[in-house]
């Protein structure tokens, strides 16, 4: 019998088998079913008795049809319909119980987020120089399905999009305000909200490290935890023949005990994680477009606005998610960066230019510097940013991991591990920092130069078009802006419904239509409930408590990929 990782295992009883020589080589040969591409060229298949689907329940009701995995649909779709449900009915009592969830999490746990992230970042940048990265996702003959271009856009798009637009000025300031205000105690512990020790009164340095602390939560780590679900993802899928499910990268560690009640556990808190962080995201969107409509045209600023945008983007969603990953996600993500990059072009060009550019590669080095000091779990004393920043961020990234983990797993089968790295992990880091340099720039220097602080004493969904307000074209501009949200908040929801459906299904990525219209519809549902039960601390709440349950996840997922990366390199 050989090894689980051996590379003449039995096939899946899913797939037809042949074989064929290359290069002296003996590799199998797949037809594969449920949407799932075959290996091309020689991988370790894993040896397994499940079939995709095996536990799942088919049928129609009506002319709709259904084929979704048993428990794991029913739990989690009846958990989520309760949710918004009691959110709705009683959101005074919800609301109570969301800042109760979210104070005891961030003051107790904040040092596993922090150090967990860490651990996963050092692992993801070790694989790019040990031989392991020589291994080909999809096989040793596999060729990329896209190019760079619409690779790129995709992944850019679903992991980062509407965090940006709402942030992308808003941190910068809030960091070196905070900064340049210094530290403040009472009664022995610190209360202001400055990173490290702040810079009071250095206008120069509190600039370098507001900067560094915003590029230290938009940087390598979240693309770290990106990659690595990702990887796990792509690996055991197209070189182990797995199916295409989060309790997959598992198969180490749980052996065939990953079918039964631990998957489905994996697979249910994956599904949590992933509709309340993407609910964070589209909550953020909402208030964001809602406070640039009022701006431009006057549009009351409140709930039943919020509650009208989510309804309305998310049929938009819908028509999207009918026309598919390359007729909707695809087509939409690259009219989206094509968007962002004239946005963010028009104001390097009319902004202060060559501030902007030294304020780039100023802020890298800044990076650089503090980033020990940030990076470090233990023993700080700027607990309101660790926690009410970094902990919130790290889980935020942690609850998306599994929609933007499997959707760019989808999309980067033929590439090699250390091109996969790289392109996830480093260059959307650059373009972040880059994205941050020039919105956040342009603020701090109309701050600095000018003593405009419109931006600066804005509320948080409004301090990006308080920016454009000082520039050429603003209301142009700002218009872009707004649709930018928008495109993002569709392209989100979108991805992360063929997403959730896909785990939900057992694997399979060609489940019924109606299914991911279901999953879209109650991302939207689940958005909506948090906003009236507590509006955005709510959804902060949600995200954080399913962002620490699944980190435990992806630490063991770490562990699972250098597993299967070694039986790989052994075979190649």
């Amino acid at each position: 019998m050989p090894n689980r990782f051996g590379g003449c295992a039995a096939p899946p009883r899913n797939q037809d088998w042949g074989q064929t020589k290359h290069g002296g080589r003996t590799v199998v040969e797949t037809t594969s079913t449920h949407g799932i591409p075959d290996p091309e060229g020689h991988t370790a298949i894993i040896e397994t008795e499940h079939e995709i689907g095996d536990d799942n329940i088919e049928g129609r009701l009506g002319t709709i049809g259904f084929d979704i995995h048993n428990p794991v649909f029913m739990i989690a779709a009846l958990s989520i319909i309760a949710f918004v449900f009691y959110t709705i009915a009683l959101p005074e009592q919800a609301n109570s119980i969301f800042t109760a969830m979210f104070n005891f999490t961030t003051k107790n746990f904040d040092w596993f987020l922090l150090g967990s992230a860490d651990i996963i970042l050092l692992s993801t940048l070790v694989l790019i120089v040990t031989p392991y990265g020589s291994v080909r996702l999809g096989g040793s003959e596999a060729t990329p399905d896209y190019t760079y271009v619409g690779w790129f856009a995709m992944l850019f798009a679903a992991g980062m999009g509407i965090g940006l637009m709402f942030y992308g000025v808003s941190e910068p300031l809030s960091h070196f305000s905070t900064s340049l205000g210094g530290t403040a105690g009472e009664a022995g512990m610190r209360t202001d909200w400055a990173p490290l020790g702040g810079a009071g009164g250095n206008e120069a340095e509190a600039v370098r490290l507001g900067m560094a602390a915003t590029i230290f939560h938009w940087g390598l780590h979240p693309w770290a935890i990106y990659a690595t679900v990702a990887l796990a993802l792509a690996l055991f899928t197209y070189n182990k023949g797995l199916p295409l499910t989060i309790r997959s990268a598992f198969y180490p560690i749980l052996g065939e005990r990953v079918w039964g009640w631990w998957g489905h556990l994996i697979d249910i808190i994956a599904v949590f994680a992933t509709l309340f962080g993407l609910a964070t995201s589209l909550g953020f969107g909402a208030t964001q477009a809602n406070a640039g409509l009022n701006d431009l045209f006057g549009i009351p600023i409140g709930n039943t606005t919020e509650v009208v945008l989510i309804t309305a983007i998310t049929a938009v969603a819908l028509i999207s998610v009918v026309r598919g990953l390359d007729g909707g996600v695809k087509i939409l993500s690259e009219v989206n960066m094509g968007l962002a990059g004239l946005l963010a072009l028009f104001t390097l060009i009319v902004g202060p230019t060559v501030f902007l550019i030294t304020f780039f590669f100023d802020s890298l080095v800044a990076y650089a510097e503090y980033f020990p000091a940030l990076a470090n779990p233990f023993g700080r004393e700027d607990t309101n940013f660790s926690q009410g920043w970094t902990a919130f961020y790290w889980a935020w990234w942690i609850s998306w991991s599994p929609f933007v983990g499997m959707f760019i797993a989808r999309v980067s089968r033929g590439r090699t591990v250390r091109e996969f790295i790289i392109c996830v992990l480093l260059i959307p880091s650059m373009v972040c920092v880059l994205w941050m340099s020039i919105f956040g720039g342009t603020a701090i220097n109309q701050v600095l130069t000018t003593g405009y602080t419109g931006a600066q004493d804005a509320d948080l969904p409004l301090q990006l078009f308080k920016m454009l307000d000082q520039l050429p074209l603003a209301s142009i501009t700002s218009f872009i802006g707004i649709m930018l949200v928008i495109v993002f908040f569709v392209t989100s929801s979108d991805s992360g419904s063929l997403v959730i459906d896909t785990i939900t299904a057992g694997g399979k990525v060609d489940a019924p239509m109606p299914q991911r219209v279901f999953w879209c519809i109650f991302e939207g549902a689940v958005a909506i409930a948090l906003l009236i039960g507590g509006g955005l601390a709510a959804l902060q709440s949600m995200v954080i408590s399913t962002g620490l349950l699944f980190s435990l996840v992806l630490l063991a997922m770490t562990f699972c990929i250098w597993k299967g990366l070694i039986s790989e390199r052994a075979k190649m």
